[in-house]
Parts: structure tokens; sequence; C-alpha cells
């Protein structure tokens, strides 16, 4: 009766981090979307979501930006318990970066905030929000590799691929699209859309490996 009845509370705990990493990039993306329509001067073709957190009501994409870094975070944690460890410290990493961005908004891009017309001399907290954005993108590209090998390790060959593609997509998008500027805009959405596409297949792959709470139904 006792073995039926036992609850292991550290393996609950991991799961309801990963959780998350199951919610953070439709909720991101969500609420980025619906704020970029309704947002006036947005241009998917030429702007990032990052920009929407200009103007007036930038502070609902800086909150956006920030719960999903704090979602992020957690999801990192959680990766770490269930003995993924690199991975987990880069989507951690990741998620700190985010809301490290949320604190310094970007510089102005032409066409938004509405009325402006060209680039603008970069700040020091749009220089701080390209840096922190380099560093999560980066972190959340090697998380993606790490993971690849860690499938790789358990004999998951095609969940290795998916991640190790992942990583690959993530690193180039950023890369390419800060080397192009403002043509480069493609290049970032790649990144944001693949990486947390990756996160989300990532944290449920790892869901399934954490056994379950409840000892009798393992």
């Amino acid at each position: 009766m006792a073995q039926e009845t036992e609850f292991d509370t550290a393996a609950a705990v991991t799961r309801s981090m990963l959780g998350w990493g199951v919610v953070a990039g439709p909720f991101y993306l969500v609420v980025g979307l619906v704020l970029a329509l309704t947002r006036d001067g947005f241009d998917f073709s030429r702007h990032p979501l990052s920009v929407l957190m200009l103007g007036d009501l930038g502070w609902m994409q800086v909150t956006n930006l920030a719960l999903s870094g704090l979602m992020v975070l957690v999801a990192g944690v959680g990766m770490a318990r269930a003995h993924a460890r690199g991975t987990g410290i880069g989507v951690g990493v990741y998620g700190a970066a985010m809301i490290a961005s949320a604190i310094f908004p970007p510089d102005p891009m032409p066409g938004f905030p509405p009325g402006q017309d060209g680039a603008t001399t970069p700040s020091m907290s749009g220089v701080l929000h390209l840096a922190f954005g380099a560093i999560g993108f980066v972190s959340l590209g090697v998380a993606a590799l790490l993971l690849g090998r860690w499938f790789a390790r358990r004999g998951e060959g095609r969940a290795a691929v998916w991640s190790r593609a992942a990583g690959v997509v993530v690193l180039v998008g950023f890369v390419g699209g800060v080397a192009l500027g403002p043509a480069g805009v493609a290049g970032l959405w790649l990144a944001v859309v693949a990486g947390f596409a990756w996160l989300l297949l990532a944290s449920v792959s790892m869901y399934m490996t954490v056994p379950h709470p409840v000892v009798a139904r393992r």
C-alpha cells in the first residue's frame, strides 16, 4: 500500500519546469503577433518583434519578453534536473538574456515607431539589447547542438538530427540577420521561430524521460 501511494516530488517539480518550455514559445509569439498586428507602422518584412518595445505601448512587449524569458529560464533548470546539464545551462542563459533584453530597449528602426524616417545613432541601450540578444541566441543554438549529442548517446538518432539541425538554423539565422542589417530581418524571424519550436519539442521529449511522480504508475 505504501508503494502505491509513494510520490516523487523531485520528478513532479522537474516535469512542471519542463512544461514551461512548452508554453514559452507559443505565449511569446502569439502575444507578439497580436501586438504587431495592432501597432501602427510595424512591418513584418522590415521589423523584428523587439522594436515593439518602443513607443507609448512598448511596455506590453517588454512584459511579454520578460515573462517569456522567465518561462525559458525555468525550463532550462528543468532540463538540467533531467540530466541534460549543458543544454539546461544554455537554455537558462537564453532565458536570462531575454529578461536582460527586456530592460534595455532596442534603437528605433526606419518606419518604427511611426514617423521614424532613418536609422539613428546607436545608443547604449540599443547596443546592450543587441549584445544580450547575441548571447541568448548563441546559447540557445549551442544548447540545441548539445541536446543532439545527448539524444545520440541515448540511441535516439532522429531526435539527435532535428535537434542539431535546429541549433544550426538558430545560429545561422541570427548571425545572418545581424550581418545583413535591416535586410536580414527574415533571418531573425527564422531564429526566433526555430528556437522556440526546438524548445517546445525538446521540453516534450525530455518530459517523457522523467519518471512519473506517482511511483505506482511507472
